[in-house]
């Protein structure tokens, strides 16, 4: 999953170019920018457009830049090609382009759609001019006004439409540090996500191994340390989960494990642990200390287990339960996932990865 956040005019370009380097560092690969909201007022575009997107190409960010006809007098350029001399990347066009002008346009950009408006005669009207829908991107709306946004499952439905023709997915969940007007409750494209803005890698998540999203960018300002840190991991491939292990069992620490391709709903299976076979005592299983202890006569979610010899040639392997799971005793259960982390294991996915730390 790729990551990116979004930039206003009205927040100054000091604070933005702050927040282009926090973001950098922080793994964030896209900018969302819009040149027509009616909030802000007294921009100088020609000017701080030109500061902005200096500090994107230096740092190689992507830039979607909200556009339309008039964007070129607020830019003064005299054409679209001039735009991409500026270093803009991705235009996000509304209205006002012909079938034969967005092609034309997807020659030198990625054009980016509302992905909700997207129209059947549009689609069949740029695939006749000739249109390579690889280099066409769909980014749903964010919305301010609360039990306007839209749902998972509409997300989802619309983003497995468009990623069969081809089409790049993008969708924003909303900041908690600052929150942009004009009534500072959110930019979620999922409605959901408004009362959730505290858990900003988790809606990240949501939108990609739920909603189907290829890129998941913040829709207000900025958002806490504790979420920075947490996308970084994520724009990098995995969480960090915290862990009690038993001793004995530290060595899975600290390093990444990936889920298999081929998900199961049941466990999270690590693809590397298999090199574990030589460091588990294969003459005895001294699994089940946790559980037996706990009179618990299941493995509950978020239990970490080793697969030991009786386990065959499966033996070494690390698995998570995602849901409670009957006790198995060609496991070893070696440790178990705090509480406030377990909302994390629905999506692991795929070849996403874990890091198991200290909590």
């Amino acid at each position: 999953m790729k990551t990116g956040i979004s930039i206003y005019f009205s927040s100054g370009m000091e604070k933005n170019e702050a927040l282009i380097k926090k973001a950098v560092i922080n793994g964030v690969t896209y900018a969302f920018t819009s040149l027509h909201i009616p909030e802000e007022t007294g921009v100088d575009y020609s000017k701080d457009i030109r500061q902005l997107l200096d500090c994107c190409r230096k740092e190689k960010l992507n830039l979607i830049a909200d556009v339309g006809p008039e964007t070129y007098e607020k830019l003064g350029v005299a054409s679209m090609e001039e735009l991409k001399s500026l270093g803009i990347t991705h235009v996000r066009l509304d209205y006002g382009f012909s079938p034969r002008e967005v092609v034309e346009i997807s020659q030198h950009f990625f054009v980016v759609f509302n992905a909700s408006t997207i129209m059947e005669e549009e689609l069949l009207e740029w695939k006749q001019y000739g249109a390579d829908f690889t280099k066409f991107a769909a980014c749903h709306n964010f919305y301010p006004k609360q039990f306007t946004a839209l749902s998972l499952k509409q997300v989802r439905e619309i983003n497995n439409r468009l990623k069969y023709l081809g089409f790049t997915t993008m969708a924003f969940v909303p900041g908690n540090l600052t929150l942009r007007g004009p009534l500072f409750e959110g930019l979620p494209t999922v409605e959901d996500h408004r009362s959730r803005m505290d858990e900003v890698a988790l809606n990240m998540l949501e939108l990609s191994m739920e909603g189907g999203c290829d890129v998941v960018l913040v829709g207000d300002v900025d958002i806490s340390d504790k979420d920075w840190d947490e996308v970084k991991c994520i724009s990098q491939g995995y969480v960090e989960l915290r862990a009690d292990l038993l001793p004995g069992y530290e060595f899975v620490r600290d390093q990444i494990h990936h889920d298999r391709p081929d998900s199961s709903e049941y466990l999270f299976r690590s693809q590397e642990s298999r090199l574990y076979k030589q460091k588990i005592e294969a003459e005895e299983n001294t699994s089940n200390i946790m559980v037996l202890e706990s009179g618990m006569s299941y493995r509950k979610a978020g239990s970490i287990c080793i697969s030991n010899k009786n386990y065959l040639r499966y033996m070494g392997e690390l698995e998570i339960a995602r849901v409670d799971l009957p006790m198995d005793e060609r496991l070893n259960v070696i440790g178990q996932i705090k509480e406030k982390d377990l909302k994390f294991l629905p999506y692991v996915q795929k070849g996403f990865g874990v890091k198991l730390i200290m909590g």
